[in-house]
């Protein structure tokens, strides 16, 4: 399988130079403000309406941005013939339901990961939008990150040579979901990441974790993938670490890359690695250690959301999606889906095709 993001304007057709798109914004709460502080940057957007239930937080967005409209109903949104796009910053359990709602009124759609709350609706709403022309984008945002990007590089260029495992840990102490697991919650990052960076879904995934502190929903879950390729991918997700910690490890034949998100040097690359010769007798094996240079390489400093905002405008202008994005978000809500069959059923292997999960315990 093969996944790229719409990320370089793949798409040509631009409407008039001069020409704004007017979007909304449903949901104002953790990352619904950094929508509209980012649109409201751009000169060929006209943010013309936040929504939320929360009258307070509609007050906060109307003295920051006076000429935008407020509303606590949606429908006044769908309602508006100027609108052409909405994004949904909302609850995992709401992004179908919402989704499909602003699809059916003919509105292109920006839905903050995950897609939705199963890989059926998520296939769902990618039909509804292929069948009625509508941009739909999933808010994968780490995809556009200039360090994800340039891991993706040194992977195709073969720089790493064969890929043994890469080691991921996503944790820090708070921003408990009072609906969802933390595999629902952090793990759509690193899943996307992985499954940009390596072209395929795993053949088998498990998960185990525990809910510490609310019962029934896990905060600190371990998850654990096997690729056809032999490649073992390991993720820790955590709501309860003594600090913050986005760090992922991949482990080739000839160079290692340790990507930490938020660090002063996001990527560092370590020539490093093990020789392995078979014994010429019955003697043991001899092992030689590599140890070479560590290099960070320059990258630019873009925002990743700015730059996949400007994607999904660009997309609306030409009416016209990328269904290779599509493909990774479902993926996504698969794997998803799959981990947490395995943490119901103790850690049992749940094998993966087709994006479906075809077996686990009971």
């Amino acid at each position: 399988m093969h996944w790229e993001t719409c990320a370089g304007h793949l798409l040509d057709g631009d409407r008039s130079l001069g020409a704004t798109t007017a979007v909304a914004v449903v949901g104002l709460g953790y990352w619904g403000p950094n929508l509209v502080r980012v649109l409201a940057e751009r000169t060929d957007v006209r943010v013309r309406w936040v929504c939320d239930l929360d009258p307070g937080r509609l007050a906060v967005i109307a003295r920051r941005y006076p000429a935008v409209g407020v509303t606590g109903e949606l429908d006044v949104v769908l309602a508006d013939p100027e609108v052409e796009a909405v994004l949904l910053a909302t609850p995992v359990f709401t992004h179908h339901e919402l989704a499909r709602r602003c699809l059916e009124a003919g509105k292109h759609t920006f839905v903050e990961k995950p897609l939705a709350p199963s890989s059926e609706l998520a296939g769902d709403l990618i039909e509804l939008a292929t069948e009625r022309g509508l941009v739909l984008m999933c808010g994968h945002t780490f995809l556009y990150s200039p360090p994800v990007r340039a891991v993706r590089g040194l992977i195709e260029g073969g720089q790493l040579g064969e890929l043994f495992f890469v080691s991921s840990s996503r944790v820090n102490l708070g921003l408990h979901q009072r609906d969802v697991s933390v595999i629902w919650d952090l793990g759509p990052h690193d899943f996307s990441i992985l499954l940009y960076w390596l072209e395929e879904l795993p053949r088998s995934i498990r998960a185990i974790g525990r809910a510490s502190i609310v019962p029934g929903i896990a905060d600190v879950a371990f998850v654990t993938m096997e690729f056809e390729s032999g490649l073992v991918a390991s993720v820790e997700l955590s709501w309860l670490a003594p600090s913050k910690l986005r760090r992922t490890v991949v482990v080739g034949s000839r160079q290692m890359v340790v990507y930490e998100d938020g660090a002063p040097e996001p990527i560092r690359i370590f020539d490093r690695g093990v020789v392995y010769k078979d014994p010429e007798t019955f003697g043991e094996y001899h092992l030689s250690y590599r140890a070479g240079d560590i290099r960070s390489p320059h990258l630019s400093n873009d925002e990743p959301l700015s730059l996949q905002l400007s994607d999904f405008v660009h997309a609306v202008s030409t009416g016209q999606g990328d269904p290779r994005g599509l493909m990774l978000a479902r993926d996504v809500v698969g794997l998803v889906e799959a981990a947490e069959v395995s943490l119901r059923e103790g850690g049992t292997p749940v094998a993966l095709e087709g994006n479906r999960v075809t077996s686990g315990a009971g």
